[in-house]
């Protein structure tokens, strides 16, 4: 993987990369003038948001998914430009920002109700045999329900941490509080010994598709005809039942179609999900993911299914349009098999 500094240096690169790369190398200066405006006061200064919420930086997924930050960092998703993106340098910062936002909105062993305390949350957390810093690889939300985290937090006289609190100032400066919000927050982590970069940009991938279900009509549709149409009744039974075992709450049904299309359709890397994960045969997944990938409207997202698509896939080597419409492949369930709990996002 490549630095920013050596890369600015390689001649080969693009005008438009040298440009990304000098305005990203000066938003972190900015950011690390943020972080010393904050110490002396709160958690130590490694552990804080120094990142502006006022002005995202506009990005590519390639942009974005090739250089890792070096400090927090906020991006306008240039493809879709509804969706924010939050590249962490690693993630134990992510955590400290977006763990308590997971357990309220969709984990299905925590309180829908109320906001768990820091400490609760981290003591629940290690009950189960996981760290608080891998209780997520990256995260998605909408970004009325992260209005709504802050609305219960508020009502609870919950005290928020220092990434906590820029969250929640992001979400008032995006307006997404006022009625009929619009937008979506995805985040991801940058490398580290236990994150290759090979992992970076499956989770990238995988959050994408979440972001889409989010601010794309038509895909949430398309995602909706995969769960309703496509699968069958067994076949949503061992969704859900995966599902629920990683965690997620079985009983939101939005929530299950949303990981499900994320999980089948966008998650190649199978160290974080193999079809066999939620009983389901390769063969009859490269099927679906033929039938499904060429009816994605979206350009952006169908070139980013097609990437993740293991090698001699049949959606990549010759994709047909119209499948859906004529009716879905043969079922061929197999035994389930558990894999790692692993849980790659939140939702």
């Amino acid at each position: 993987m490549r630095k920013l500094e050596s890369a600015a240096r390689n001649d080969r690169i693009s005008d438009e990369t040298r440009i990304f790369e000098k305005l990203r190398r000066g938003a972190v200066l900015i950011c690390a003038g943020l972080s010393i405006a904050f110490a002396g006061a709160g958690p130590a200064a490694a552990e804080r948001p120094a990142i502006s919420v006022t002005s995202p930086l506009r990005a590519s997924i390639a942009q974005i998914e090739s250089h890792p930050s070096p400090a927090p960092a906020l991006y306008r998703l240039a493809e879709d430009p509804a969706i924010l993106v939050l590249d962490f340098p690693d993630i134990h910062v992510q955590a400290l920002m977006l763990n308590r936002v997971a357990a309220f909105l969709e984990k299905n062993d925590t309180p829908r109700d109320r906001i768990l305390g820091e400490a609760e949350l981290n003591e629940h957390i290690r009950a189960a045999g996981t760290n608080p810093d891998s209780y997520y690889a990256g995260h998605d939300y909408r970004g009325a329900d992260l209005a709504r985290f802050f609305r219960v937090a508020r009502r609870q006289n919950m005290a928020l941490n220092a990434q906590e609190s820029w969250l929640a100032a992001l979400v008032e400066r995006q307006g997404w509080s006022r009625p009929h919000a619009f937008g979506a927050l995805i985040s991801i982590p940058g490398t580290s010994t236990a994150i290759d970069q090979a992992a970076r940009v499956a989770i990238f991938r995988h959050e994408l598709s979440h972001g889409a279900y989010f601010t794309d009509p038509a895909y949430a549709a398309l995602s909706r005809r995969l769960w309703t149409v496509m699968l069958t009744g067994e076949e949503r039974r061992s969704f859900a039942g995966f599902l629920g075992g990683e965690g997620y709450n079985a009983g939101d049904v939005d929530l299950m179609i949303n990981e499900t299309q994320a999980f089948l359709i966008h998650t190649g890397d199978r160290r974080f999900f193999d079809p066999a994960d939620a009983g389901m045969s390769h063969a009859r997944a490269a099927a679906l993911r033929a039938a499904f990938i060429p009816e994605i409207d979206l350009a952006w997202l169908r070139r980013s299914a097609v990437r993740v698509l293991p090698a001699g896939s049949p959606a990549a080597l010759a994709p047909q349009r119209g499948a859906l419409r004529h009716g879905r492949p043969a079922p061929a369930i197999t035994d389930r098999r558990r894999g790692p709990a692993v849980s790659l996002c939140g939702g």
